[in-house]
């Protein structure tokens, strides 16, 4: 197998963090230009990374099933395995913690979009086109201002605020992007063993806005205090404003208690380690120009 990786999206999130990693690992990585035909571009490619999705979820209805039918063509193309990150959104409100056989019962419309795109790259599978799908909960980033955790959790902390959505007292998913992308390529090195369609969960981390006032007061030395966002905002402005009509639709798992399971990553990677939730944080707050207390003191390393 060459090891070649086509990245889409490499100047996002998922696929800078995928860029990197592949490159840590010795792969040559092409990032794919826009516009161009994808199925060209991924001949002679052995992985295809998608970390395509629209901005602000833009017109997810039309994009997100033209960049899947380009996806599955650039894989059918070159037989590449494609690289799929997945979101929690397909479960709905099911009890958890999520894994593969968890039902998709979406409550929202993107929810039923990102099932039917799923359940695409699910049937592509059975025609031999081989696709991990990795899910994780919400994207953290230190450096990235568009996260949930930069944009709005955590913008005001330097004023001493955690922002809560929903229950501050309900149990969320995080997947830190360098662990996730980490764990991906190191997925991908398992090759056959994978099944042909390995739908995978990336429990990361799982913690309430209660837990991460708590966590920055202790690692910043400063007392926080949880501050409700007023939502109401989202439905004055959904009529004219399109990212609060779509964020209000997802508002309820800031409320809805969810985790992912553990298991079938650690029977994968059985030495997996994620980041350390301390370290994570305090680099979110470091590239909010927070000083946080020493690591050593704080964990005894």
């Amino acid at each position: 197998m060459t090891r070649t990786a086509l990245v889409l999206g490499a100047s996002g999130g998922f696929g800078g963090q995928a860029a990197q990693a592949l490159q840590a690992a010795g792969w040559t990585v092409r990032p794919y230009s826009r516009g161009t035909d994808m199925a060209v571009a991924a001949k002679g490619a052995a992985l295809v990374v998608n970390g395509l999705n629209p901005p602000n979820y833009h017109d997810w209805a039309r994009l997100i099933p033209e960049i899947t039918t380009a996806v599955l063509a650039a894989g059918k193309a070159s037989g590449a395995v494609l690289l799929v990150p997945g979101n929690v959104y397909p479960f709905g409100k099911e009890p958890g913690p999520w894994n593969a056989d968890t039902p998709h019962r979406p409550v929202s419309r993107k929810g039923r979009i990102r099932a039917e795109m799923e359940a695409r790259y699910r049937a592509a599978s059975d025609r031999g086109q081989r696709t991990i799908l990795l899910r994780g909960g919400d994207f953290l980033l230190p450096e990235a201002p568009q996260m949930l955790m930069n944009r709005v959790t955590l913008g005001q902390v330097a004023k001493g605020r955690i922002t809560a959505l929903g229950d501050p007292e309900a149990l969320h998913a995080y997947a830190y992007l360098p662990d996730m992308t980490r764990a991906a390529v190191a997925l991908v090195a398992l090759g056959e063993a994978l099944p042909t369609y390995a739908d995978i969960p990336f429990a990361g981390h799982a913690f309430t806005l209660a837990d991460l006032a708590a966590l920055v007061s202790r690692l910043s030395g400063r007392p926080m205090r949880i501050r409700h966002f007023p939502t109401w905002i989202f439905t004055v402005a959904s009529p004219v404003w399109e990212l609060a009509r779509e964020l209000r639709e997802m508002l309820y798992l800031s409320s809805f208690p969810h985790a992912l399971d553990p298991a079938p990553l650690r029977r994968w990677l059985p030495d997996w380690q994620d980041t350390d939730l301390d370290e994570v944080i305090l680099r979110h707050l470091a590239a909010r120009g927070l000083q946080g207390r020493s690591m050593s003191t704080q964990t005894g390393k």
